[in-house]
């Protein structure tokens, strides 16, 4: 786990690994992707601690700003997100960025609710 301790939105003042990742696959979860710069940082930081292979994934891709180029020149091998937001063009365009959409998932939730049906069944997934 990272822990970070941030001056303002945007700006990191330290981060601190609990734990080891040294020789493993890393998954970095968050909510939301902005400008990328904490992501693209938790990345260089996860890898300087011995990590074999960084990915991330966030619900919410909003790409602002120098986010594309930072994923770009990061250690990231993929960042999965939703299409929760439109994205703008040059996100389809990096090869980085993997969108996946929930559009059946959020029409399905909308018809529940409107019917009065339970919610539970959409999470109710057998694999």
């Amino acid at each position: 786990m990272l822990i970070k301790q941030r001056l303002r939105a945007n700006e990191i003042e330290r981060m601190d690994l609990v734990g080891s990742v040294a020789g493993s696959d890393v998954i970095i979860v968050d909510d939301m992707i902005d400008t990328a710069g904490t992501l693209c940082e938790a990345a260089r930081e996860l890898r300087k601690k011995g990590a074999r292979r960084v990915f991330a994934f966030a619900t919410h891709g909003l790409f602002s700003g120098p986010a594309i180029e930072r994923i770009e020149a990061s250690p990231l091998e993929e960042v999965v997100v939703t299409d929760s937001i439109k994205a703008r063009p040059e996100v389809a365009e990096c090869p980085r960025i993997t969108s996946l959409s929930i559009s059946v998932l959020l029409a399905d939730a909308i018809r529940r609710i409107h019917q009065k049906e339970s919610l539970n069944d959409l999470f109710n997934v057998k694999y």
